[in-house]
């Protein structure tokens, strides 16, 4: 392990040190388990994993989130959120994460406070503070910590500290929730998420890891990364593939040849 890897981990154990007990905003997702595994590492059964459950969630990611946090070991419930019921959230404007993140917090600020006036902190790391996330306003607000980022560790450094730590997901894919894969101002509303989520765990099924599926109107373009395109379009049976999201509700069937983007409908991009 190089000695930066080794200085950032080990000022993420001090990090945790004074806390009583704390909430992890828990998804699944590489950045939010490095946080959970460190945490319990520190506090044992002071430290509690929380996965926010609704229709954006697909299904087999709240499996691996639960597999994930079975293998760490800490402590882990599930908790229902309704931001769909929220017109805020579900008309789709740029600052949609907003009012999902206020959603999600203000649950996790009550949850915490029966376990014990507990902190609530999350995965956010470094990069995501030079990207446009209006949901990291809303934790703020809300008193929400975010050890990665305060402490300058970057995607990069969080599957680097993973591997070290024998995570076996250190490399997996981001996974963003399923509202990111529509345009702002196209209202979202829970067929559609199932719709995007049934049409990329498709693609999964064929093998593809780094992909989204962007649900545009009654289209959808998918997402691969570019030097892949030629491969998916010579291995993939494309008749099968365009019936398929077809019989999920989808007109159109297109090919991104631009290649994978992180955030590509987000509003800077």
């Amino acid at each position: 392990m190089s000695l930066d890897i080794q200085n950032y981990l080990e000022v993420l154990y001090r990090w945790f040190e004074p806390w009583e007990r704390v909430v992890v905003a828990y998804s699944g997702g590489v950045d939010s388990t490095l946080v959970a595994k460190v945490a319990y590492d520190v506090l044992g059964n002071r430290a509690l994993a929380v996965t926010a459950v609704s229709p954006s969630l697909l299904p087999e990611d709240l499996s691996v989130a639960q597999e994930q946090a079975q293998y760490i070991g800490i402590p882990h419930e599930l908790m229902a959120t309704h931001e769909l019921e929220n017109p805020n959230y579900a008309s789709n404007p740029v600052n949609r994460c907003y009012f999902c993140k206020s959603e999600l917090h203000d649950r996790l600020q009550t949850l915490a406070q029966r376990y014990g006036s507990a902190q609530i902190v999350d995965g956010v790391n470094a990069d995501d503070e030079r990207d446009y996330r209006p949901g990291i306003q809303a934790a703020r607000e809300r008193g929400v910590r975010s050890p990665l980022s305060e402490l300058g560790i970057d995607k990069l450094t969080v599957r680097a500290i993973s591997r070290h730590l024998g995570l076996p997901w250190w490399d997996k894919p981001a996974q963003p929730c399923l509202s990111s894969r529509f345009p702002a101002g196209e209202p979202i509303d829970a067929h559609k998420l199932y719709r995007v989520g049934r049409a990329e765990q498709y693609l999964r099924q064929l093998g593809w890891r780094i992909l989204r599926v962007r649900s545009i109107g009654d289209t959808a373009r998918i997402e691969i990364p570019a030097e892949q395109i030629p491969h998916f379009i010579q291995t993939t049976d494309l008749p099968a593939l365009v019936q398929q999201f077809q019989s999920l509700g989808f007109r159109y069937v297109t090919l991104d040849l631009e290649g994978f983007r992180s955030g590509k409908l987000n509003p800077q991009t």
